[in-house]
């Protein structure tokens, strides 16, 4: 039901938000949304559920696949919920590599990148504050009753709550987590480029955050356990930034356990960019050119089919 809402300020003082002000601020609050819901479905799983006695024991996390399947969806939820929120004012990219891609591709204003990307980290990392507000007496139950080894007290699993970090089966290499990041992003931004393009099936009755929020869940559930699918260098920077800040030091910058990885803080930054990139370039090449075709046809063959062969009585 449509209902008039009063400005909470004065419409001549929120002339200023009308613009790239009122976008950023978009950006802030859909992207604290984002890591608001998205890191506090993984603070349940890793230390609010297993502190609260509702796990095996007080330290025991992804016991079964149920437990990766609630993160999916958890963050698959945050991600509709950030678009919601934004989406009206910003475009709700919400996202570093969606910002690059759509000033690559779409025609958003190379200006407006470097604002997006300082609103969406700093949105990322007051989320990750709102959660370790909410929840470090969980947070300190956990790394109190797990066994070491420990950063000023800290683990690595809560460390997890916050930002992502790579399997140990890569043995502390590069390639390995930076090819999973640039892939999980590529498809990240074909599949979102799909949703938002009218030529194509476009998504109706605006149900494109949702969409968008289930791609997010099939990519963790597809290619996650990899390097945590972080997907979106705000989304790892900005709670990693805030957990440097609050003493897990060098599990934050530069990002490393010792035996198992090292200097890891920038591959959640660099792939989900290039990712990004390349994902909404093949979308282009392989779908956009051909749907940009068709448009020019007159009569454009329904899907499926070829191109009709005139007779030359036709003709």
């Amino acid at each position: 039901m449509a209902v008039e809402i009063p400005p909470i300020v004065k419409p001549s003082r929120l002339r200023s938000r009308g613009g790239l002000l009122g976008e950023c601020l978009a950006e802030f609050l859909g992207t604290f949304v984002l890591i608001s819901f998205g890191c506090g479905v993984v603070a349940m799983a890793v230390a609010a559920l297993p502190g609260s006695g509702r796990a095996a024991t007080p330290i025991t996390i992804f016991l079964a696949a149920g437990d990766w399947l609630l993160i999916t969806w958890g963050w698959a939820l945050a991600v509709m919920l950030g678009v919601y929120v934004a989406g009206g004012v910003s475009g709700a990219h919400l996202n570093p590599a969606v910002t690059l891609a759509m000033a690559i591709r779409r025609g958003f204003p190379w200006p407006k990148v470097l604002p997006y990307w300082f609103s969406q980290v700093v949105g990322a990392f007051t989320g990750a504050a709102l959660v370790y507000l909410v929840y470090h007496s969980a947070i300190h139950a956990y790394d109190s009753a797990a066994p070491g080894p420990k950063v000023n007290g800290h683990t690595n699993a809560t460390f997890s709550i916050f930002a992502t970090f790579p399997a140990p089966y890569f043995h502390g290499g590069v390639w390995g987590p930076l090819i999973d990041q640039i892939v999980g992003t590529a498809f990240l931004l074909m599949l979102i480029a799909a949703v938002i393009d009218l030529r194509n099936q476009a998504v109706k009755a605006n149900l494109g955050p949702l969409i968008v929020g289930f791609v997010v869940a099939a990519i963790g559930m597809s290619y996650g356990a990899n390097a945590g699918y972080a997907i979106n260098p705000a989304r790892d920077f900005g709670p990693r930034l805030f957990t440097f800040a609050e003493g897990w030091d060098g599990l934050a910058f530069p990002g490393s356990v010792a035996g198992s990885f090292s200097a890891y803080w920038w591959i959640p930054i660099v792939g989900p960019l290039i990712g990004g990139a390349i994902g909404i370039l093949i979308y282009d090449l392989f779908i956009g050119d051909v749907l940009l075709v068709r448009a020019e046809l007159a009569e454009p063959p329904e899907p499926g089919r070829s191109t009709p062969v005139r007779t030359s009585d036709e003709e």
